[in-house]
C-alpha cells in the first residue's frame, strides 16, 4: 500500500472540505438571510463530499495494486478527519458558549 499517498490525500481532502464548508456557511448563508430554504442550508455540505470523492478517485488512479481497498480507505479516513474537523473547530475557536443560567441583576441600595 502507498501509505504516504493515502494519508496525504486524506488530510488534504479533509482540510479542503472542512475549510470550504465553513467558508460557505459563513459567507454564503448570511447573504441568503434567515428565510433560506432547506436546500440552501445543506449546500455547504457538498464541498466535503466533493473533496472526499476527488481524493478517493485520485488514490484509485495513482495506485497499481489493491486499488479499491486503498480508495475506500482514503474515503473512510478523509470522512473521519472531516467530521473531526467540523466537530472540533467551533470548540477550539474560542467562542464563549451562552450561559444557561444568567446571573440575576444586582440591586443597588
Amino acid at each position: 500500500m502507498r501509505w504516504k499517498l493515502l494519508i496525504a490525500a486524506s488530510l488534504l481532502a479533509a482540510a479542503a472540505g472542512a475549510g470550504a464548508c465553513y467558508a460557505a456557511a459563513r459567507y454564503l448563508l448570511p447573504a441568503a438571510g434567515w428565510n433560506a430554504p432547506g436546500w440552501a442550508a445543506a449546500l455547504p455540505l457538498l464541498a466535503p463530499l466533493g473533496a472526499i470523492t476527488y481524493a478517493a478517485i485520485f488514490v484509485y488512479r495513482h495506485t497499481a495494486r489493491r486499488r479499491a481497498l486503498q480508495a475506500a480507505a482514503t474515503a473512510l479516513l478523509a470522512s473521519l478527519l472531516t467530521l473531526t474537523a467540523l466537530t472540533l473547530a467551533p470548540v477550539l475557536s474560542g467562542r464563549p458558549a451562552q450561559e444557561l443560567f444568567p446571573a440575576p441583576p444586582s440591586k443597588n441600595i
